[in-house]
């Protein structure tokens, strides 16, 4: 959390309005659905999307890198402070190219997709988060099915 307040995020737009025109993070198929039963009792608070291996992981939109690192269960995941209480989280990767505090744009590559943490194969973990709770990301993209 001292990281998000130490990194304060400056948008032009709110996030808030970008419901339904984000390009998704990587090219691939939808694998798992929010809300989806992943094991027992567990549902998946994100989507899967498989991803070739090495495939650019694209920020969604501006913001901060929060976090850039290795994360149980998600491997090497970077997490970007929207503002506005927004986050967005891509897991799994390969090899991260940001670090904590640097601006990226929408658009911006911030990691090479991959299988760590546990994957069998190269997948992208995505999530977004308003306030600390997760929201199902689909609605936001462009295009919600691949």
């Amino acid at each position: 959390r001292r990281a998000l307040e130490r990194f304060p995020v400056d948008n032009k737009a709110a996030f808030g309005k970008l419901r339904g025109k984000l390009a998704r993070p990587v090219a691939g198929k939808l694998v798992a659905k929010f809300g989806a039963t992943r094991a027992g009792a567990i549902k998946w608070d994100g989507v899967m999307i498989a991803a070739e291996r090495g495939a650019p992981v694209r920020s969604i939109a501006s913001g901060r890198i929060a976090y850039a690192d290795w994360l149980a269960g998600l491997g090497l995941l970077v997490i970007v402070d929207h503002g506005g209480g927004y986050l967005s989280l891509y897991g799994h990767n390969d090899e991260l190219y940001k670090k904590v505090g640097e601006r990226v744009t929408a658009g911006d590559t911030l990691a090479a997709a991959g299988d760590s943490g546990g994957r069998t194969q190269p997948e992208l973990y995505f999530a977004l988060r308003r306030g600390g709770r997760a929201i199902d990301p689909r609605p936001w993209f462009r295009n919600p099915r691949p």
